[in-house]
């Protein structure tokens, strides 16, 4: 430790500290630019000049090491005039259309002009100008003339994001960021960028020029997209959602937050919303007031109980509805009489769940997975599925980590992946027992499953052996596969012989949470794969689009079809609407209050930010009266914290009740023969909301679907197939995916039939 003198009083901080850090430390603010306690440190700017005795100029205090016994002054003349000279440089070039510029209210460089820059300007010389550069539908960069090449875009995309897609070019004056080989910004992180820009130069291309940053309210919520739970600023006008930043929340989400979450607001403003109650009638849909609707149900229901029995009804859920709407979904079902009730509609082994009342979680604490020396992933798309915890886990490879992967292809997760085994679906199974075979020889104990280990798995195996903080991760694919129990005891036995955590990366915003609640089915009850293939007598769907979400979304509508009476609880009109009776329009997460459990366990209550678009009611209070009309017992909460304590209990134990426990002894790896499929769920068609964005929708990672092949297969078939599964026949763009497993085919939901098993490919006819 080194202490040192600022501004007259000690301070003491860690040695290899800098002034900056004993500053912060001490709670005195210097000015900075460039400087993020996030990023890697550039001292491009030198606004952070500072008074350090003994050196004859002032120094930065982002970039000079603290010493022991250093005297340092932060408000001393000297200080003061070189910040001020700073800051007459980087006004020299910068337009003064503060009054324009969608900056304008939370400007970093507006902020300190006011206290550094001079009332006049002596540069009388003609002024740079950088052109406009179109980077994609996200993030703008119409106004570049205004950037002072702080680098902290530069920056982040190299560290936090994982790629490098904006840089320096030229030098001098003639110095410009840009993403030099003209191209768009794709990362997922990007929006990121926007918030640490401490000037107009990067901003929100949805949001420019739509309101001033004084004009807004800020309420806090929490984001249902995935399972970070990431903590947001939802600001407000006008009783409508204009944008989306993060809540700083260093156990959670840091400072940042994904594309996702940032911009799929704007399919809460849009004109897809459903505003009132629908029912199809002879085939047309007629607009009705909430008692005819209600009304409607519940006689229906009441006639196909009596006549069908209870378990003629079911109710599918979705994984980001909150705690409080799935546990009354699942009162209501129960309450007739019923136990079909499920949120796992993209999975197919529904054995694979942990006790009543407990849930499969992530293992260790969300913040741990940036500080683990050895991580290994399995079946997973990670930089897509979880962005934030890509980025955690970037840091720790940063650091020193080495990361494992297992899938039948590999994509780029944006940092150095140590060691990768490649196999099709139905050969993961048999791929973790190599890693147990291995591990077991190493350690002298008997394998749990007879296997021949390759070099791959003797180079995890070692790699695990190594490291004193460790952890197994199941990423989405693995929870949907069709072993899934065998992933996940082959996993535990793996993590209890090299002392890692085991857990799920899980799908949604509320996994663990709908766990919790109760909306999985108990002895007796259909689970979501049985209900999605049946023709149901009566199905209340909420939140959940079967085309898009189910594991066999051709199958899922052809059964829907021809299904009694299905109810569709959605915020949007044009969901489920060839399938659906009845449409009533629930509440987003932004017009409801309500309580999220992320991946790590954390329970995280908000509360709507905005009152709900027209007649929309929140789906619990939806589900309370449906309860009171259909006359079951226990509907007469009043509040949504009523609701959750009844869903809940003591919420100070819910840490007792996450479980990974595997359900299933460890059986015989079997690996099926011929081609397969490999399926990803696109980043941005996860949920109703984010397919309903239109910014997110113009993306790349939103591009139409494309088949990805083996090397040889593509060489063979070229760029234009024909692909069948099932019932389904579909013609398709194909592209060459090198590292695909030989026997695999990747195809992105919600095309084709079932997400895993067997499919054929062949040439298309011209």
């Amino acid at each position: 430790m080194a202490e040192i003198t600022l501004d007259g009083k000690p301070v003491t901080v860690a040695d290899g500290s800098m002034v900056m850090h004993a500053a912060d430390a001490a709670g005195v603010y210097v000015p900075h630019f460039c400087y993020h306690k996030k990023l890697t440190i550039a001292a491009n700017c030198r606004m952070c000049l500072v008074d350090i005795e003994k050196m004859p100029k002032p120094m930065p205090a982002c970039a000079t090491p603290v010493t022991n016994g250093m005297i340092v002054r932060t408000k001393s003349d000297k200080a003061v005039k070189a910040q001020q000279s700073v800051m007459e440089f980087l006004l020299i070039n910068h337009p003064l259309d503060c009054p324009i510029c969608d900056q304008g209210g939370e400007c970093q460089l507006q902020d300190l002009a006011v206290g550094y820059g001079g009332s006049a300007s002596r540069y009388e010389e003609e002024k740079r100008v950088v052109f406009r550069k179109d980077v994609g539908p996200l993030v703008s960069m119409e106004e570049m003339t205004r950037c002072i090449h702080c680098t902290r875009c530069v920056r982040f995309g190299q560290e936090v994001a994982g790629v490098m897609e904006l840089g320096m070019i030229h030098r001098g004056e003639h110095s410009e960021i840009t993403t030099v080989h003209g191209g768009t910004i794709d990362s997922e992180l990007s929006g990121n960028m926007i918030d640490i820009c401490p000037v107009g130069a990067l901003t929100s291309k949805p949001f420019r020029y739509s309101a001033r940053t004084w004009e807004l309210s800020r309420r806090k919520s929490v984001s249902p997209h995935d399972s970070t739970g990431a903590n947001l600023i939802v600001q407000v006008k006008a009783n409508q959602v204009m944008r989306v930043v993060p809540l700083e929340n260093e156990d959670v989400n840091e400072c940042w937050i994904s594309d996702r979450d940032r911009f799929s607001y704007e399919a809460l403003n849009s004109d897809r919303r459903l505003t009132q109650p629908m029912i199809k009638q002879g085939g047309a849909w007629q607009t009705v007031d909430w008692p005819t609707a209600l009304n409607y149900i519940a006689d229906g229901v009441k006639r196909i109980v009596g006549e069908f029995g209870a378990e003629s009804v079911g109710a599918l859920g979705a994984q980001h509805a909150t705690v409080e709407e799935l546990h009354l979904l699942a009162k209501l079902v129960r309450g007739l009489g019923s136990e079909n009730i499920d949120v796992r509609t993209r999975h197919a082994d529904f054995a694979n769940a942990a006790a009543p009342g407990r849930a499969r979680w992530l293992g260790t604490s969300i913040a741990s997975l940036g500080k683990v020396d050895r991580a290994f992933v399995i079946g997973s798309f990670l930089r897509k599925d979880h962005p934030l915890f890509a980025q955690r886990l970037r840091q720790a490879v940063r650091h020193g980590a080495q990361l494992s992967g297992l899938n039948a292809v590999h994509d780029d997760w944006a940092m150095p992946v140590a060691h990768a085994m490649t196999a099709a679906p139905s050969g993961w199974a048999d791929a973790l027992a190599q890693v147990a075979a291995a591990v077991a020889a190493a350690k002298g104990v008997a394998a749990p499953a007879p296997a021949d280990a390759s070099d791959a798995a003797k180079a995890i195996a070692a790699s695990l052996a190594g490291g004193a903080h460790k952890a197994l991760l199941l990423g989405n694919t693995a929870a949907q596969h069709p072993q899934a129990s065998q992933l996940l005891a082959l996993a535990q036995w793996i993590g209890a012989q090299v002392g890692a955590s085991v857990g799920y990366l899980c799908e949604s915003g509320n996994s663990v949470g709908a766990q919790l609640a109760g909306a999985l089915p108990r002895a007796g009850g259909f689970d979501a794969g049985q209900m999605l293939s049946r023709p149901m007598k009566a199905l209340f769907l909420l939140n959940v689009e079967p085309a898009f979400d189910a594991a066999n979304p051709a199958a899922a509508s052809e059964a829907l079809k021809t299904a009694g009476l299905v109810v569709s609880m959605t915020p949007f009109k044009d969901a489920n609407t060839d399938i659906a009776d009845v449409l009533l329009p629930v509440a987003p997460f932004t017009e409801t209050g309500g309580a999220l459990i992320n991946a790590e366990g954390r329970l995280q209550t908000f509360h709507g930010v905005v009152k709900p678009l027209g007649d929309t009611r929140p789906a619990w209070k939806v589900l309370r009266v449906l309860g009171n009309l259909l006359g079951l017992q226990g509907f007469e909460q009043e509040t949504v914290e009523e609701v959750r304590a009844e869903a809940l209990g003591d919420v100070n134990a819910l840490a007792s009740r996450l479980d990974n426990t595997a359900s299933q002894a460890i059986a015989v790896p079997v690996v099926a023969s011929g081609l397969e499929r490999l399926t990803d769920v696109p980043i941005y068609a996860t949920d109703p909301i984010v397919r309903r964005a239109p910014a997110l929708q113009a993306t790349a990672d939103a591009a139409p679907a494309v088949v990805g092949l083996p090397s040889a297969l593509w060489q063979q078939l070229g760029d234009k197939v024909a692909v069948t599964q099932g019932i389904v026949r579909i013609t398709l763009p194909a592209r060459e995916d090198k590292t695909l497993a030989a026997n695999a085919v990747r195809m992105p939901a919600p095309h084709g039939a079932a997400m895993f098993g067997p499919i054929s490919v062949e040439r298309a006819a011209t």
